[in-house]
């Protein structure tokens, strides 16, 4: 066929990061890690992991340290951590590096404490605080602070989602930046946007426009304007395939077909006995299909009265499902980091499926000024000088 298939590329191992010494390995101690973090400043050389036994290494993958880096037989390096520490107690499960100043660290951990950490002295944290079971972090580049996602398990009704968390030097509380009422899987920032964007597992992608943080957030007023969803993912029984057509010529149609498809089956689980609900993706898909209601953010006009608006409005009564496969959730969402696409999304869930979405038009005055001095900036690093200027209209 014309289409060209897909390209498989076998991966040759180059160099291998191992906790321990030359003289002693300590990666059966350690355990599994769980993740890692480049330090976002210089050529990104440092790399960070977190470990299951609770400990946080930190490698450098330039050095030429013979006691840190050694030739195998086979041509492969290993680089042993030049530090080490114990963060937490528990397993590592969420780690970030400041962008702002490379001294400084954020681990997260199932024994519900955030730790910031300054490199420099790591035998005690500059900072600690125990919230909710949290599962993903992200530091933005103009705020002393952290973007958190969270579990519901432990947070009090009304009170799971995402949550900007000072590091200490401000001492304000928390903002709540936005409520979910199920778990918020994965959490991602754009420094050019001010923007925050999240998955969970009701499958919801939504994005949250940051305040000021360096001002008090407890002043902030109409958080919910704020929050923009990008789309929603929904299982739909095979059955209700005649009531939801996805066809529909009008968005305001398929919006009514939608909430009256809800409706009725809320009313079949209230008077019907319980169902037993698939537990496998080979029976999940012989009784479900996905739909993907995708939000159009081109423009903003009458935009309260939308029904993607208005469901997140309503996140409180929203119903979550974990007696089933969780096909719709939505386990990982990425902004692209570089300035030319800044306005792009990925997402990717339970399903397999990736998505791509573009939420440039999230664009404030304070990200549109940003943005262009920045590209002045870079303009002027990289613009040729005179002398290469002459030297290439000689060759």
């Amino acid at each position: 066929s014309s289409i060209p298939g897909p390209i498989i590329c076998k991966v040759q191992c180059t160099v291998i990061l191992e906790i321990g010494s030359v003289q002693f390995s300590g990666s059966s101690q350690c355990g599994q890690c769980f993740c890692l973090d480049w330090m976002p400043t210089g050529e990104h050389e440092y790399l960070a992991a977190g470990f299951y036994d609770g400990t946080v290494a930190l490698w450098n993958l330039n050095t030429t340290s013979l006691l840190l880096r050694v030739q195998q037989g086979d041509g492969t390096l290993r680089v042993f951590p030049f530090h080490s520490f114990v963060a937490h107690d528990h397993a590592v499960k969420a780690i970030a590096w400041s962008k702002a100043h490379s001294n400084f660290l954020v681990t997260a951990s199932p024994d519900r404490k955030i730790k910031f950490w300054d490199l420099r002295r790591t035998y005690q944290p500059i900072n600690e605080i125990k919230r909710y079971l949290n599962t993903e972090v992200a530091w933005l580049l103009p705020w002393c602070g952290v973007m958190v996602a969270q579990e519901n398990c432990y947070a009090a009704f009304g009170l799971s989602g995402i949550h900007y968390v000072d590091a200490g030097f401000l001492g304000f509380k928390p903002y709540f930046a936005a409520p979910r009422a199920g778990t918020v899987w994965s959490i991602s920032g754009s420094d050019w946007l001010n923007t925050c964007v999240s998955g969970d597992n009701t499958g919801e992608v939504i994005a949250v426009i940051l305040p000021d943080c360096m001002n008090n957030t407890m002043n902030i007023k109409r958080p919910n304007e704020r929050r923009f969803p990008v789309y929603k993912a929904d299982l739909i029984h095979h059955n209700a395939g005649s009531n939801i057509s996805v066809s529909c010529l009008h968005q305001k149609e398929k919006e009514a077909n939608v909430e009256k498809h809800s409706s009725e089956m809320e009313e079949e689980d209230s008077t019907s006995s319980p169902v037993i609900e698939p537990k496998t993706y080979n029976d999940t898909v012989k009784k479900y299909y996905l739909m993907f209601d995708d939000t159009d953010l081109r423009n903003f006009k009458n935009m309260v009265s939308r029904e993607p608006f208005k469901r997140i409005q309503k996140v409180d009564k929203a119903k979550t499902h974990p007696d089933r496969m969780p096909l719709e959730s939505v386990y990982k969402v990425r902004f692209n980091p570089n300035l030319d696409a800044h306005g792009w999304v990925l997402s990717s869930g339970q399903s397999g499926i990736v998505r791509a979405h573009c939420v440039q038009s999230l664009n404030t005055h304070v990200s549109k000024k940003l943005i262009k001095e920045c590209r002045a900036q870079f303009s002027s690093m990289f613009q040729p000088t005179e002398a290469e200027d002459v030297e290439n209209s000689t060759k």
